[in-house]
């Protein structure tokens, strides 16, 4: 029977589905919910050392519906978390205490400061999380304080940051990178050379959920103004399944071992198999959350499960990344559709000129082929 246990980078998952960073994760209580309806791990809001510069607005959230009023797309402008360290290190050992099975990780994020990352990371370790994840990928806010997508743009500053995270703690550590790039392998390299354990991606969308027509204000509007948000939900889910594809190649040829937590408008257990026939070890939902509940995970889960019985796979492993070898260049596509069509061009020649050779004959049509013969 197929099992949804797994480890990555050491740590035993009860199952890969974890909830992302963000409103889901965004203190003790709803961490305990998460797990205790089934989610194998949590990410919590991305905490930083002084949280009285953490200001939200309301409101704060636009979304784009289809026909049946489904949200398809959700855009975001709220900030990392406004609960000061301290209440978070007592929330952190309360979700160990109750849940010590389930895999909790602390997102953090910090300004490009040595001493600010040790002292988060150090502090953060004592409270009892499992491992680390790195948020250099939130694209609106913090950018403005140099942090967030404004480090993970920049992979000189990304490798220097990494250094100081892999030297302040041996636990694992995961990189959050920001979609908002033309290359997403080029700061995901740099996270992974400077010993990061593995990547997490996507982030948020760099976006504009779109103008009112009536107040011609663009939305979601706040005193008469906005600005740039994230946008996610199912509609970033190819864009996704691209940068995890991208990432997962990069870390078979140039980092084996390392790992992947894919994200990105993942609803459904078959999402997940996706995200992880492309390379991902682990899988993060946010926006799912918010639109269904933590409940989702139990359809989830069994849907992943039924995916894998009807394959035929006992575990995550032996599917992880069998979708990866099917991708080439499209000049690859061209030569491999003419011969494909030169193939059946030649089959089809045999066929109009008769059986000559013993070798001709094809198990699989020989009732046709013995009638072409007949005189």
């Amino acid at each position: 029977m197929p099992t949804l246990e797994t480890t990555v980078n050491g740590i035993k998952f009860p199952n890969p589905f974890t909830i992302a960073s963000g409103p889901p994760g965004t203190n003790a209580r709803v961490i305990c919910r998460a797990y205790a309806e089934g989610w194998g791990a949590a990410s919590a809001k991305t905490v930083c050392l002084d949280a009285s510069k953490i200001i939200n607005v309301a409101p704060r959230y636009g979304r784009l519906k289809d026909s049946n009023n489904e949200p398809y797309g959700w855009e975001n402008i709220e900030l990392i978390s406004t609960m000061p360290l301290e209440q978070w290190v007592d929330e952190f050992k309360l979700i160990k205490d109750r849940f010590p099975d389930r895999v909790l990780i602390a997102s953090i994020m910090e300004e490009f400061n040595k001493d600010a990352w040790f002292e988060i990371i150090q502090r953060c370790e004592a409270a009892g999380v499992d491992m680390f994840e790195c948020n250099f990928s939130c694209p609106h806010g913090l950018p403005e304080r140099k942090m967030g997508s404004a480090m993970g743009e920049d992979p000189e500053i990304l490798s220097e940051v990494c250094s100081w995270v892999r030297a302040a703690t041996d636990k694992p550590v995961w990189a959050k990178m920001t979609p908002n790039i033309t290359r997403i392998e080029d700061p995901s390299r740099a996270c992974l050379a400077a010993g990061i354990d593995g990547i997490s991606a996507i982030n948020t969308i760099r976006s504009v959920i779109g103008v009112d027509l009536e107040t011609l204000r663009p939305m979601p509007t706040v005193e008469g103004y906005t600005t740039p948000g994230g946008y996610s939900c199912k509609a970033i889910k190819p864009i996704a399944l691209r940068m995890n594809m991208e990432i997962a190649t990069l870390i078979r040829n140039e980092f084996k071992g390392r790992s992947l937590s894919g994200i990105g408008g993942i609803e459904t257990g078959e999402d997940a198999a996706e995200f992880i026939l492309l390379g991902a070890d682990t899988v993060q939902v946010c926006t799912g959350v918010m639109k269904h509940g933590y409940k989702i995970v139990q359809a989830m889960t069994e849907q992943l499960l039924a995916f894998m019985d009807r394959h035929g796979f006992e575990t995550i492993e032996e599917f992880k990344g069998k979708a990866l070898p099917y991708f080439t260049t499209h000049a690859d596509l061209v030569d491999r559709q003419a011969a494909a069509k030169a193939k059946k061009a030649a089959a089809k020649a045999n066929r109009e000129s008769g059986i000559t050779a013993d070798e001709q004959w094809d198990g699989d049509d020989f009732v046709k082929q013995s009638d072409e013969l007949v005189g």
